[in-house]
């Protein structure tokens, strides 16, 4: 029996973490506004965070990192960002297990785009796989 790569387990305490995420999210944006809601866990985030990389000695001058990484770093965290908010706003107007299983339609928009865009080439069970995912998702939010 062979064991999993060390990237699993953390990809494993991301699906956990998203998932109380979702649960969270779902009971706290009771009766708030949900970009407000957005904001609010936002600041969590970089309290908490910047926190974690100070703790662990992983501080450094940002204004050192190079133009690249900045505009990409930039742009996943814009994309970031609006997916928040729209994740926040369909939590907000539906159910927790209708909205994440959709949210993770972007499980196959990755491999879409990794394929197209990074030369990543997944094997024919893998792509498998993925299109399970896609028929999962719409079998979930398609109404009978």
């Amino acid at each position: 029996m062979t064991t999993a790569a060390p990237w699993f387990y953390w990809a494993l305490l991301s699906a956990v973490f998203a998932a109380l995420t979702a649960i969270f999210a779902k009971i706290g944006i009771q009766g708030v506004d949900s970009d407000l809601a957005t904001l609010v866990r936002t600041a969590i985030i970089i309290v908490v965070l910047s926190a974690f990389v100070w703790v662990n000695g992983k501080w450094s001058n940002p204004l050192a990192l190079p133009a690249r990484t900045w505009l990409f770093l930039g742009l996943s965290g814009l994309a970031t960002g609006a997916s928040w908010v729209c994740y926040f706003r369909a939590l907000q107007i539906g159910e927790a297990s209708k909205v994440a299983p959709v949210d993770k339609l972007s499980l196959v928009l990755v491999a879409v785009f990794a394929f197209a865009f990074l030369g990543e080439r997944p094997s024919l069970r893998e792509w498998t796989g993925i299109a399970m995912v896609a028929g999962g998702v719409l079998m979930l939010a398609l109404k009978r």
